[in-house]
């Protein structure tokens, strides 16, 4: 077995929280309503295609004319999404930064849709301390596809078992485990310091 020398690591809901129920919360009053939009509407399953590379002005077209009662509500969704992401998850940037202040080479493997990622990159500074990133809007293919993680191997020069890789699914994990990676299943970050601990990575130990 090798040594992990490497830690890849997913974006959403690992490195940053996300839901379209931060912006529109704002934007429906009424719980009940907001529910059912949320549900039938802009639900995460029609965000996802933007995931596999449909362009978010198709999405938005296509939505409402199905919607045209919410046609005003969808069209915010794409000026306003970073209001979606209200913030980092507890105490992983601080881990991002003790890792690479250990030249311990990170990465990321990250579902997003290319033009959120356009949108979003800017605002996350935490990026400028990994070496590569695997968008999935950007490749036209989503985890858990086998050939994102093909892709990112290679992208990486990394060869099975010299990267660990963390994210929020399991079938992420299950798919990441088959391709070479070493996988953990994310729970928060004291969770994932125990773990990479345990993975040989002393910069990741509780302080």
């Amino acid at each position: 077995m090798k040594t992990p020398t490497a830690v890849v690591w997913d974006v959403g809901h690992v490195l940053y929280d996300w839901g379209p129920r931060y912006l529109f919360a704002k934007l429906i009053p009424d719980p009940v309503e907001l529910d059912w939009f949320l549900s039938h509407v802009v639900t995460k399953a029609w965000h996802f295609q933007s995931d596999a590379g449909r362009p978010i002005a198709t999405m938005i077209a296509e939505l409402s004319a199905r919607f045209p009662k919410y046609a005003d509500l969808i069209a915010a969704y794409w000026p306003r999404w970073l209001e979606t992401i209200p913030g980092p998850m507890p105490g992983m940037l601080d881990l991002v930064a003790e890792l690479d202040a250990a030249n311990v080479p990170q990465f990321a493997i990250t579902n997003f849709g290319a033009e959120f990622w356009a949108m979003f990159r800017p605002t996350a500074p935490v990026f400028d301390r990994f070496r590569d990133i695997v968008v999935s809007g950007v490749e036209k293919v989503v985890k858990p596809d086998p050939a994102i993680y093909a892709l990112a191997l290679a992208r990486f020069g990394l060869a099975p078992g010299e990267g660990v890789f963390i994210d929020d699914r399991a079938d992420n994990i299950a798919a990441a485990d088959t391709a070479g990676f070493i996988g953990h299943v994310f729970v928060d970050a004291a969770d994932t310091r125990t773990w990479l601990a345990g993975q040989g990575f002393s910069a990741a130990a509780a302080k």
